[in-house]
């Protein structure tokens, strides 16, 4: 059962990792790759890092985000990230839809002997 629950949460959050990435990125200049990966942590939203790169470089891509190399204080650069316009429509967007989405599975789930 434990594992099932790890599972759903697990899917729940893949749907919707690039709309948190995204509100990550709303109130900060820039953030390097590995601070985003920690912030989520720090939500309780745990995800590998190997998840987040792949899925930052679709979101550049397609002109969601912008990343520039900085230098590090330790170690090679750094890649950092930061919302572009678009971006933010997406976000907007991005948010209405998992508003509307939540609200809507909160009601059915919170609606005892709901069969139809």
């Amino acid at each position: 059962m434990l594992c099932m629950v790890a599972e759903r949460r697990s899917l729940i959050l893949r749907g919707v990792l690039d709309i948190c990435l995204l509100a990550l990125l709303d109130d900060e200049q820039s953030v390097y790759g590995y601070e985003l990966t920690e912030r989520l942590g720090a939500r309780d939203l745990l995800v590998a890092g190997g998840s987040s790169y792949p899925l930052l470089a679709r979101l550049e891509k397609s002109g969601l985000v912008r990343s520039e190399q900085r230098p590090s204080p330790s170690g090679p650069p750094r890649k950092y990230y930061s919302l572009t316009e678009q971006g933010r429509e997406a976000l907007d967007s991005g948010r209405a839809e998992w508003n509307a989405v939540a609200a809507s599975v909160t009601a059915l789930l919170n609606t005892p002997g709901e069969s139809t």
